[in-house]
Protein backbone atom coordinates (compact mmCIF):
# COMPACT_ATOMS: atom_id res chain seq x y z
CA UNK A 1 0.00 0.00 0.00
CA UNK A 2 1.20 3.30 -1.01
CA UNK A 3 2.05 6.01 1.77
CA UNK A 4 -0.58 8.77 1.72
CA UNK A 5 0.42 12.11 0.46
CA UNK A 6 2.16 14.25 3.50
CA UNK A 7 0.60 17.35 4.73
CA UNK A 8 2.72 20.33 3.75
CA UNK A 9 3.26 23.13 6.63
CA UNK A 10 3.87 26.56 6.03
CA UNK A 11 7.89 27.21 6.11
CA UNK A 12 8.89 27.37 9.80
CA UNK A 13 9.54 31.48 9.68
CA UNK A 14 7.37 33.61 9.02
CA UNK A 15 4.11 32.04 9.74
CA UNK A 16 1.31 33.03 8.37
CA UNK A 17 -2.66 34.52 8.43
CA UNK A 18 -5.08 33.70 6.59
CA UNK A 19 -8.14 35.07 4.84
CA UNK A 20 -11.35 32.67 4.67
CA UNK A 21 -13.71 33.92 1.69
CA UNK A 22 -17.09 32.74 0.10
CA UNK A 23 -16.34 30.44 -2.46
CA UNK A 24 -17.60 32.40 -5.54
CA UNK A 25 -15.82 35.65 -4.65
CA UNK A 26 -13.04 34.16 -3.74
CA UNK A 27 -12.70 32.03 -6.88
CA UNK A 28 -13.49 35.12 -8.69
CA UNK A 29 -10.34 37.30 -6.71
CA UNK A 30 -8.17 34.21 -7.35
CA UNK A 31 -9.07 34.84 -11.37
CA UNK A 32 -8.10 38.40 -10.97
CA UNK A 33 -4.87 37.64 -9.01
CA UNK A 34 -3.64 35.69 -11.29
CA UNK A 35 0.16 34.89 -10.98
CA UNK A 36 -0.22 37.26 -7.83
CA UNK A 37 -1.68 35.00 -5.49
CA UNK A 38 -0.32 32.30 -3.39
CA UNK A 39 -1.08 29.37 -1.78
CA UNK A 40 -4.87 29.09 -1.91
CA UNK A 41 -6.96 26.18 -0.46
CA UNK A 42 -10.66 25.15 -1.11
CA UNK A 43 -13.28 23.43 1.52
CA UNK A 44 -16.30 22.77 -0.83
CA UNK A 45 -18.15 21.21 2.09
CA UNK A 46 -17.69 24.50 3.73
CA UNK A 47 -18.14 26.22 0.41
CA UNK A 48 -15.16 28.77 1.37
CA UNK A 49 -11.83 29.60 0.10
CA UNK A 50 -8.34 30.32 2.24
CA UNK A 51 -5.67 32.55 0.71
CA UNK A 52 -2.70 33.32 3.23
CA UNK A 53 -1.23 36.28 4.39
CA UNK A 54 1.78 37.55 5.62
CA UNK A 55 1.52 37.04 9.62
CA UNK A 56 0.11 40.29 11.35
CA UNK A 57 -1.81 41.45 8.51
CA UNK A 58 -5.26 39.91 10.14
CA UNK A 59 -5.29 42.39 13.26
CA UNK A 60 -5.56 45.13 10.36
CA UNK A 61 -7.83 42.79 8.28
CA UNK A 62 -11.90 44.59 7.52
CA UNK A 63 -13.17 43.70 4.17
CA UNK A 64 -16.67 42.93 4.04
CA UNK A 65 -17.92 39.13 3.33
CA UNK A 66 -14.35 37.40 4.94
CA UNK A 67 -12.93 36.75 7.55
CA UNK A 68 -9.52 37.09 9.20
CA UNK A 69 -7.80 34.45 10.71
CA UNK A 70 -4.86 34.92 13.14
CA UNK A 71 -1.45 32.29 12.49
CA UNK A 72 -4.23 30.39 9.82
CA UNK A 73 -6.38 29.04 12.55
CA UNK A 74 -8.85 26.95 11.68
CA UNK A 75 -7.26 26.40 7.82
CA UNK A 76 -7.33 22.76 7.02
CA UNK A 77 -4.15 21.98 4.95
CA UNK A 78 -4.39 19.23 2.62
CA UNK A 79 -1.49 16.54 1.55
CA UNK A 80 0.55 18.07 -0.61
CA UNK A 81 -0.58 18.36 -4.18
CA UNK A 82 -3.77 17.17 -3.77
CA UNK A 83 -6.07 19.23 -6.14
CA UNK A 84 -9.58 18.19 -6.01
CA UNK A 85 -12.23 17.19 -3.65
CA UNK A 86 -14.45 15.61 -2.59
CA UNK A 87 -12.77 17.83 0.56
CA UNK A 88 -10.33 20.31 1.17
CA UNK A 89 -7.73 20.89 -1.67
CA UNK A 90 -5.58 23.05 -2.69
CA UNK A 91 -6.59 25.18 -5.59
CA UNK A 92 -2.96 26.66 -5.66
CA UNK A 93 -0.14 24.85 -4.53
CA UNK A 94 2.22 26.37 -1.95
CA UNK A 95 5.68 26.89 -2.90
CA UNK A 96 8.90 26.29 -1.01
CA UNK A 97 9.34 29.41 0.56
CA UNK A 98 6.60 32.11 0.34
CA UNK A 99 2.44 31.17 0.31
CA UNK A 100 1.44 34.70 1.32
CA UNK A 101 -0.84 36.83 -0.99
CA UNK A 102 -0.03 40.29 -0.72
CA UNK A 103 -2.74 42.11 1.33
CA UNK A 104 -3.12 44.89 -0.76
CA UNK A 105 -3.64 42.65 -4.14
CA UNK A 106 -5.89 40.57 -2.17
CA UNK A 107 -8.06 43.53 -1.44
CA UNK A 108 -7.88 45.15 -4.74
CA UNK A 109 -9.22 41.28 -6.08
CA UNK A 110 -11.67 40.85 -3.83
CA UNK A 111 -13.18 44.61 -4.21
CA UNK A 112 -13.00 44.28 -7.81
CA UNK A 113 -15.13 40.62 -7.53
CA UNK A 114 -17.39 42.16 -4.95
CA UNK A 115 -18.19 45.26 -7.97
CA UNK A 116 -18.21 43.03 -10.63
CA UNK A 117 -20.82 40.09 -8.28
CA UNK A 118 -23.19 43.50 -7.68
CA UNK A 119 -23.49 44.46 -10.77
CA UNK A 120 -24.65 41.59 -12.58
CA UNK A 121 -27.03 41.41 -9.47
Amino acid sequence: MPDAPARPSPPASPWYDAVRVPRQLGLAALDILGARVGAVVEDPQKQVVYFFIPAGAAATWTERTTVPLSDSMGVPIPPARVTGGPGPHWRTCPGDTDWATTPGALRAALADALARREAAA
